[in-house]
């Protein structure tokens, strides 16, 4: 099979991943319950940015401020709801703020605005941040396969593309889309887009590897940005670091093996600790001084001033008490199912921590996405793989360690292990929080798929034995995912139809405006 007909089988399992992304994508107008795509809470950021000003471009209701305690849910309630519409605004010194990471409204909506001279509302932000996250993934797994499982079927592949795209929970975020999910989902496009930097900076020649680190720096810088809760995967950028190190010592060693002085270095890129260091401090940088300009904080983002359904003073949103709860339904808690679609319904929620927020629609992983569990499969990735250096040869193990592909797969554990970390500690639970860390652990999955077939390669009746098991596996994962976003859908329109009734508006004809994709111009 030629090359380009393997491409166009992947870019055709990957159109029909985009098809069902744009035709699962719901606003959801839980928080922004305004119909206009220019009164949404990003496009009231841009607007703001637009005005030289960090608070929101919009007026604080006279009574909000006359009230004794505006924190208070019940005095804030009629503020928080239409027609006013609040919820989940941060509110200090009279002026509001959105917490919500600001990386969305700089890299999309502010230049979509401004290229274009119209609002791009938050649904089809989604829908653009899911799709990049996606296709950078399914690009890891192409560069994956052609360089280490060559000897894989390309129809292989194609299931691994149709796994990373309708087995992430990408489907679920997409089918109920509001302010919460813009974030999520410009954390997952960038920090998919810096693994495949990382890629980059581990294959590359030394003189190029040091740029894609920088690369690989700035984009999870920005999806810090987007989402705070992603600072400690930042470790990544340190595997091309640790590997520069290894093999600069071996190349030391062999000199002095056999005396013969300095090689010459075709060529030098940016030395690589700074490369991973300068690029995501100076973002950082650029965030502390976001926060302290607005909550005379370099490292408040306003989570405490939120006009939100609970008060947020003095909460402590991060605890080891809350982490078995978490991981419980994060991970092992089954579906309810039932013989009434959507067949898939939430989960028995087991009885709250002490602290712990009421948990909103979710699915654990292990139970209901069971093709994660062939990320146990990746160690079968260095069988019969050895790693040549300096002329020294580590087999196994070790060169599981030293292997680009090693410190690859050791990256992308590291997304899925310190997002996983994070969520399981965080005093809310909510099954948009997933997209932080399972595309991650089913990109491992899918290597895990790739190492199965490489050490069965040879064994023709238990390569098959395995087939028609992930395959099952990678069925039910999929088939779970389409169904669970047909519940999300249900509420979306729940919400619409209460949007509608506050503005007196037809649904017909606003059901038109919205899938024409239209928005309304600056102001």
């Amino acid at each position: 099979m030629t090359n380009h007909m393997q491409r166009g089988i992947l870019a055709g399992v990957c159109a029909v991943v985009i098809g069902v992304y744009a035709g699962t994508a719901r606003s959801g107008y839980v928080v922004s319950t305004s119909l206009k795509a220019g009164d949404e809470y990003y496009n009231l950021l841009v607007q703001s940015f637009g005005a030289g000003r960090l608070s929101l471009k919009k007026d604080v209701p006279p009574g909000l401020a006359s009230l004794a305690d505006p924190y208070d849910p019940a005095q804030s309630r009629p503020y928080r709801l239409a027609p006013y519409g609040l919820q989940d605004l941060s509110y200090y010194k009279g002026r509001l703020y959105l917490y919500f990471g600001v990386t969305p409204a700089v890299a999309l909506f502010w230049p979509y605005v401004a290229l274009t001279g119209r609002y791009l509302s938050q649904k089809n932000a989604v829908v653009i941040f899911c799709i990049v996250g996606f296709l950078a993934s399914v690009g890891l797994l192409w560069a994956l396969w052609r360089r280490y499982f060559a000897e894989v079927h390309v129809a292989v592949v194609a299931a691994g593309t149709l796994a990373l795209g309708l087995a992430t929970f990408a489907p679920f975020v997409l089918a109920r889309i509001d302010v919460y999910e813009v974030a999520i989902s410009c954390g997952y496009a960038l920090t998919m887009l810096a693994l495949a930097a990382i890629w980059k900076a581990l294959h590359e020649s030394r003189k190029r590897s040091g740029w894609w680190l920088a690369v690989a720096s700035l984009a999870y810088g920005l999806a810090v940005g987007a989402r705070p809760s992603l600072v400690f995967g930042a470790v990544i950028l340190l595997v091309p670091v640790v590997q520069a190190w290894r093999e600069r010592g071996d190349v030391a060693a062999a000199e002095s093996r056999t005396a013969s002085g300095s090689r010459p270095v075709a060529g030098r890129g940016p030395p690589m600790a700074a490369a991973a260091v300068i690029p995501i401090a100076l973002v950082g940088l650029g965030l502390m001084i976001y926060n302290l300009l607005r909550f005379d904080s370099p490292f408040d983002f306003g989570v405490h001033y939120q006009l939100a359904l609970d008060r947020q003073f003095a909460r402590q949103f991060f605890s080891v008490r809350y982490l078995w709860f978490n991981f419980r339904i994060y991970f092992l808690e089954p579906a309810r199912w039932s013989s009434q679609l959507p067949f898939a319904h939430g989960i028995r929620v087991p009885p709250l921590p002490a602290g712990h927020w009421p948990v909103e629609q979710l699915f654990g992983v292990l139970t209901n996405i069971p093709l994660v569990w062939l990320a146990l499969a990746v160690p079968l990735a260095w069988r019969g793989r050895a790693e040549h250096t300096q002329g020294r040869t580590r087999n196994g193990f070790g060169a599981s360690l030293c292997h680009p592909l090693g410190g690859f797969l050791a990256a992308v554990a590291m997304v899925f292990g310190t997002g996983a970390l994070m969520m399981v500690l965080f005093i809310n639970s909510a099954g948009r929080y997933e997209l932080e860390f399972l595309p991650a652990l089913v990109l491992l999955a899918v290597m895990g798929i790739l190492s199965l077939e490489r050490a069965l390669t040879d064994r023709l009746l238990w390569r098959r034995v395995a087939r028609w098991g992930w395959g099952l596996l990678l069925g039910f994962s999929v088939a779970f995912n389409l169904l669970a976003s047909i519940g999300q859908c249900a509420e979306a329109h729940y919400n619409l139809g209460n949007a509608l009734l506050q503005e007196g508006k037809p649904q017909i004809h606003t059901d038109a405006r919205r899938s024409k994709g239209h928005e309304e111009p600056p102001n």
